[in-house]
């Protein structure tokens, strides 16, 4: 299995660390345990892909606070927060700070299963998202300005000739602009490059005052 469906178990009692590592490597799912929230942070400095599977009460570093700590280094990984009975007031806290999902002790083997692969498709969803977004930024920068001016008319709705007006440029120099644009973007049509400046989020950023 890929590096991107690797599972990250961070759990303070070691019985339940060996349980849910049985039940992730009977399900054919790569997994890591780790002691601590601590001992992750410093195992795993940096994370893309995959998911971590954290409980809610340790010592040193909850789990609550370790969602905390990934939102301040910008890891946007799905987290599964474990939670014991009377824990829902922190399970709400974790869903806040961006836990895709919580489970309460003693859980359902096959929920928690689901949960992660409900998570691993996310995760393998965005990181095809981010990689396509990465190359459409390389793309991006091949523009000239005036290209760049180009595209921004194009994807916030203006026909050619009012681009041309307000560019002082002709329509005619427009369509070759245009058509420069479509080229270096690998678009075939005006949709598909509206969809590439979203993804890019330029067409968030002409919308914006």
């Amino acid at each position: 299995m890929s590096s991107e469906a690797l599972v990250h178990v961070i759990d303070d009692d070691e019985a339940a660390r060996q349980s849910l590592e049985f039940l992730l490597r009977s399900a054919r799912i790569d997994v890591r345990t780790h002691e601590s929230a601590v001992a992750f942070l410093a195992a795993v400095p940096s994370i893309t892909a995959g998911c971590i599977i954290t409980d809610v009460r340790m010592p040193e570093m909850s789990g609550v606070d370790l969602l905390r700590q990934l939102k301040d280094r910008r890891v946007a990984v799905p987290v599964i927060v474990i939670t014991g009975h009377g824990d829902i007031a922190l399970a709400v806290e974790a869903m806040k700070l961006g836990a895709v999902d919580f489970l309460e002790k003693p859980f359902d083997d096959d929920i928690l299963l689901a949960s992660v692969r409900s998570a691993l498709t996310r995760s393998e969803k965005d990181a095809r998202r981010e990689a396509e977004r990465a190359e459409l930024n390389d793309s991006l920068a091949t523009l000239s300005n005036r290209e760049r001016e180009v595209l921004e008319g194009l994807v916030a709705g203006h026909p050619n000739k009012v681009i041309a007006y307000d560019l002082g440029i002709s329509p005619r120099t427009v369509e070759i602009y245009r058509a420069n644009v479509m080229t270096k973007m690998k678009a075939s049509s005006l949709s598909e490059l509206v969809r590439m400046a979203l993804i890019a989020g330029l067409l968030k950023s002409t919308t914006e005052p």
